[in-house]
Order: structure tokens, then sequence, then C-alpha cells
């Protein structure tokens, strides 16, 4: 099956309302170097095209219950590098117009600005991931992805045409993208929610993160060695923790944006994850 239950590896954080994933591709180009999907998916950042995907997924649409959202994506970016060739996730959305599917995308590109012609005729709701507005910053992070100007110019337009838009400023990282945290927040301040998670380390991603920030991990890696072990990630210390997300939340809310967090045990209203905007 393609179209899958979300299930974010049962962390007893998650509190995702009911919803199905679609992971168009598999694996991710952009490679972040803070990213999870590493610890399982092989050879992750190689992105490769699943056989007859679109022929099953219509058998699949046939019988979907149209109650229910799809997420595009979790597992990988709905829009790597080599859509803007394959047009797969393009194919995708056709479908989901065909059959009159309700559906999240959320994305690290601007890549879906050319799909703006099927996205606003569709029940949905188009987010994107900023870490951080500093564009230095973000490209050490995610070297592959376009920049976070290029994507914010994108969703612009998609609220432009009418498409409700929401934002994920993930990883929240402290000494690093934590400090511009409120310019992002500004850069993005026409979207309707916002949605933070701070930094979550596995033992793959703790190695990338300090082989290229070395003085950053200095900091950093005193405060996850006390932290707390949760569902196979590294958190920072709850108290540490919680002040970040407290001041998040204010920020945000000073906006008149809703706020959401991601399996961070907080606060989320009206949803974590934003589908509460995709239209019935």
């Amino acid at each position: 099956m393609y179209i899958r239950p979300f299930d974010p590896w049962k962390s007893k954080l998650c509190t995702c309302p009911f919803k199905y994933t679609l992971n168009v591709y598999t694996g991710c180009d952009h490679a972040c170097i803070y990213c999870y999907i590493t610890a399982y998916i092989p050879k992750a950042f190689k992105v490769r095209i699943k056989e007859n995907l679109l022929l099953n997924l219509e058998k699949e649409l046939r019988k979907f219950d149209k109650r229910f959202i799809i997420s595009l994506s979790y597992s990988s970016d709905p829009y790597p590098t080599v859509e803007r060739q394959l047009g797969i996730t393009r194919k995708v959305l056709q479908l989901f117009k065909r059959y009159n599917v309700r559906c999240t995308i959320l994305t690290k590109s601007d890549i879906f600005e050319r799909d703006l012609d099927i996205l606003r005729e569709l029940k949905c709701a188009v987010g994107i991931t900023v870490t951080t507005i500093d564009e230095e910053k973000a490209k050490a992070l995610e070297p592959n992805a376009p920049s976070p100007k290029d994507r914010i110019r994108a969703l612009r337009k998609a609220k432009k045409s009418g498409i409700p838009v929401y934002a994920r400023i993930d990883p929240i990282i402290p000494f690093y993208t934590w400090e511009e945290f409120e310019e992002t927040v500004n850069a993005l301040s026409f979207v309707s929610h916002i949605t933070v998670s701070t930094l979550k380390l596995r033992p793959d991603s703790w190695k990338r993160m300090k082989a290229k920030f070395p003085e950053l991990m200095k900091k950093l890696e005193p405060l996850y060695k006390r932290g707390e072990r949760i569902g196979g990630y590294y958190y920072l210390p709850r108290d540490f923790r919680m002040k970040i997300l407290k001041e998040a939340k204010k920020i945000i809310e000073e906006r008149r944006i809703t706020f959401g967090s991601c399996r961070e045990g907080y606060y989320s209203y009206p949803t974590c994850d934003g589908s509460h905007l995709v239209p019935l």
C-alpha cells in the first residue's frame, strides 16, 4: 500500500489527529544535516522513484475514505530536485483532484509554485518548513534545498491564490537558529498557523551535526547528554525545552497566528500540524 495511516514511529508525544500519509518518492535529496530519516531509510539522501506508483495509487484512491486527509509527505519531501523534470507529484495531485481527496502538503521547496493551478482547485493546505531566515545558516543546514527566501515567496503566491497556508519552524536549534527566531516568524507573518519543534537528535544525525558544526556541538552536547531520551531520540532537558517553546508560542500568537508544537508534550491549537486549515 502507498497510502498508510500516519504513524510517527509510535512517538508517545505525537498529538497529530488521525490522518494518512503518502510519500511520492523514496528518499530526499535535500540532505539536511539534522534529518532523522537516515535512521529508517537506506541511502536516505538519494531519491528513488516508486515503480507503478500512479497506477497503484489510483486503485487505492478509488476505495479511499474521503473524510480523511492525506499528507504529502513525512519521510521524503514531495518536491525533491528531480520533481522539476519528472512531475510525479503533480500527477499525484491530479489524481487527488479527480478523486476529491483532502490533503496537506509540507515541503522545503518552492517547486510547488508550478502546481498552484491544481492546488487552488483541491481541498488542501500548503505548508513550508523554514528552519531559519538566515540564508547562510540555512544553506549549511539544508545544503540542497531551495533558499528560505524562495520558499516564502512561493508560499505568499499560494496564499494570494486563495490556498490556506501554514509553516513549520523546525528544528529550533539553541545557540544557532533560535537566535533569529523572531525574525523568521516575521518573515512568515502572513501564514495562518506555525508549528515548531526543537532539535531532536539520533546517533546518526548527532554525528553529522558534530562533523559539520563542531563549535556549536560543544555547546549542545552537554545539554543533550543531560536531556531526555524519548522514542530513540535525544531531547533537550525539559525545563530548557519548555522555556524555548513558551517564548516561541508568545512570539507567534502575538502576531495572531495559531501555534502548534510537534512531539514536545507541550501545547497546540487548533491542531499541531495545521490540518484544521484543510477545507471540508
